[in-house]
């Protein structure tokens, strides 16, 4: 088999679909939540995918070729992993902007905030559901509402800066006795216009995210243009000890160069 194939190979592996984790909303004793085992997913994926490419590499390309497709494929892993996240942090914050938007008109319409937020919360974005769960939960046991928000960062990641904006302005109301559907409403505008902000960074940030995927590809083809010219670098890279050296250095520094760009371009977006 030919690195090509051993690249195909790893990019399948990193590629490989997460199975479906399912998530309930029931609020349980306390009003706390039922926490997302994302962490342990990610753990369990890592546990498989770098063994499984390994060893496929090591078929594959020897010794050299195992060590190539372990850091393939967690940099594409990670770079997965990572825009991933980035959506979900996008859809999450848009979200909690809508119910925090519909919160705010149920409140003025004189709805009690258990009811509003169980109301806003009906069809809203999972992560922006679970926290007005957790607001109607806690505000119908008469509970802290904003300390019970900032303790569930931990387990809202993708909203987790916003929750300390939502329990400020709940703090704000009840400090000074106001209707919360001023502060809710507040926060739902700078909620909007953050999501607004960061979709053009996005969109600003897209071609240089594709020229960096571009130039991480350039030595395959630099490898297959090598094959048609006859110069056999695949013979080389999987044949002998310092090909196998060339084959790791050769993946370590493209992979090292995405990571950094990526690093650089993540910098500019938050």
């Amino acid at each position: 088999m030919s690195a090509p194939a051993l690249l195909l190979l790893a990019a399948a592996l990193a590629s490989w679909p997460p199975p479906r984790v399912a998530l309930r909303l029931s609020p349980p004793r306390g009003a706390r939540l039922a926490v997302p085992g994302r962490a342990r997913e990610l753990v369990g994926r890592r546990a498989v995918l770098l063994p499984a490419a390994a060893v496929l590499g090591g078929l594959l390309a020897g010794p050299g070729g195992a060590v190539a497709a372990v850091v393939l494929a967690a940099t594409l892993h990670r770079h997965r992993t990572t825009a991933r996240a980035e959506r979900e942090r996008a859809s999450a914050t848009a979200g909690l902007a809508e119910a925090l938007a519909s919160f705010a008109a149920e409140v003025r319409a004189g709805a009690p905030p258990a009811g509003a937020a169980a109301a806003a919360g009906a069809d809203a974005h999972p992560a922006a559901a679970r926290v007005m769960a957790l607001v109607g939960a806690t505000a119908h046991l008469g509970g802290d509402v904003p300390q019970v928000l900032r303790a569930a960062r931990t387990r809202e990641p993708a909203v987790a800066e916003h929750l300390d904006r939502l329990a400020g302005a709940w703090a704000l109301a009840e400090r000074h006795g106001i209707a919360l559907a001023g502060p809710a409403g507040a926060v739902a505008e700078d909620l909007r216009a953050r999501a607004r902000v960061a979709g053009g960074l996005r969109a600003r940030l897209a071609g240089p995210r594709a020229t960096a995927a571009v130039l991480a590809g350039l030595p395959v083809l630099g490898v297959l243009l090598g094959e048609g010219i006859g110069a056999r670098p695949i013979a080389v890279l999987t044949g002998g000890l310092v090909g196998q050296g060339l084959l790791v250095v050769g993946v370590g520094l493209a992979c090292a160069g995405l990571a950094w760009t990526e690093r650089i371009v993540d910098g500019v977006a938050r």
